[in-house]
């Protein structure tokens, strides 16, 4: 079970679940062809699909295209169940970046059937996660920039405040609907610019001047879909 870096330290709880939302941006929901959403689309990455995304990572090569989603990363500190915004604040630790790892035509092909896609989205692996940043309740969560660089071009680009349902409000809806404990993860969407890995791929994951992350993208065969 992975346990995640806090500002150099281990921190004393092991990733729980990862709660997801899907279409925090508008560009990325328009580039899918999807509607925008007028509420948070939400769902879950069980612990066994966190991994650490440096320095290097795996993807299953076995079911089609695994494109990448990066997003903003947030480690809950508190339980948090029916919260308030100011409890919300008080209870987020750390800030880092993950990867929504996403089986598309696994995906694709579960939604035409009508069929629910976790299996595209919550297999082992499917959410490699950066060291966090410790935060304190006063961190200006509304305009962080995140940028995905593959092979030294820049596939993804984007700010917190380009978000449909910003953190700390998104994380107060999510609160109403699941109970947070400390150690599980938000992600909280990703900008335009998803595509596909490959075997091989060199990636540099940026959050904005506090993290700068390089890794590399190595071939698995593990994965149950």
């Amino acid at each position: 079970m992975l346990f995640p870096v806090l500002q150099g330290q281990t921190y004393p709880h092991a990733v729980g679940k990862v709660v997801c939302v899907g279409r925090n941006y508008a560009a990325h929901a328009q580039e899918l062809n999807n509607p925008i959403p007028a509420a948070p689309i939400l769902f879950l990455k069980p612990a066994d699909s966190v991994v650490a995304v440096a320095p290097q990572f795996s993807i299953p090569t076995q079911y089609g295209a695994v494109h990448h989603e990066l997003e903003i990363a947030v480690l809950i500190g508190q339980r948090l169940v029916n919260a308030t915004e100011d409890h919300v604040r008080n209870a987020l630790i750390g800030v880092g970046l993950g990867l929504d790892l996403t089986l598309r035509d696994v995906q694709d092909s579960l939604k035409h059937q009508g069929h629910p896609w976790e299996r595209a989205k919550a297999f082992d692996g499917a959410c490699p996660l950066t060291d966090f940043i410790a935060v304190a309740p006063s961190f200006d969560w509304s305009n962080l920039s995140l940028t995905l660089w593959r092979n030294g071009e820049r596939q993804q680009a984007g700010s917190s405040a380009d978000m449909l349902f910003p953190i700390v409000s998104l994380i107060t809806h999510m609160s109403a609907n699941f109970a947070l404990n400390p150690g599980d993860v938000v992600l909280t969407g990703t900008p335009a610019g998803v595509g596909p890995l490959n075997v091989g791929d060199q990636l540099q994951l940026q959050l904005q001047d506090y993290l700068d992350v390089r890794t590399q993208v190595c071939a698995s065969h593990s994965a149950a879909v």
